[in-house]
């Protein structure tokens, strides 16, 4: 896994560590990440996006207890045995519902019909 996998948005309501912890939960889930693929350093992961070292050892300390990541003695983090074939199709679209309440909430404020915020997301998954 190369660090630029991982997309950082300081500005996000989300804490940074959250951020990376969520992303590695749907990379694993979707495939992109498979058991013993090895994660970039913390350092690398901290240097590429500028932002903290601890931030970063923080979200790879939180998927390494909820057993997404394992600590591989001197060689760093990998992906857990946990991979996409262990998850159902529901429980990798449950990873996204968060995200589809925020949108189907932000569409209404905007007073978007949904037709038209649907061909846009249709779009978008295509690319």
């Amino acid at each position: 896994m190369d660090a630029s996998l991982l997309t950082i948005q300081p500005g996000s309501a989300e804490p940074i560590y959250r951020q990376i912890v969520e992303q590695l939960r749907r990379l694993i889930a979707g495939g992109q990440l498979a058991a013993g693929d090895l994660l970039p350093s913390v350092r690398e992961v901290a240097a590429f996006h500028a932002i903290n070292p601890m931030t970063v050892s923080r979200a790879y300390g939180m998927a390494e207890s909820e057993g997404l990541l394992e600590r591989l003695r001197g060689k760093g983090m990998a992906v857990a045995a946990t991979t996409r074939s262990t998850q159902t199709q529901a429980q990798r679209l449950a990873l996204l519902e968060p995200q589809l309440q925020a949108l189907a909430r932000h569409a209404r404020e905007l007073e978007l019909p949904a037709d038209v915020v649907l061909r846009r997301l249709g779009r978008l998954l295509e690319d």
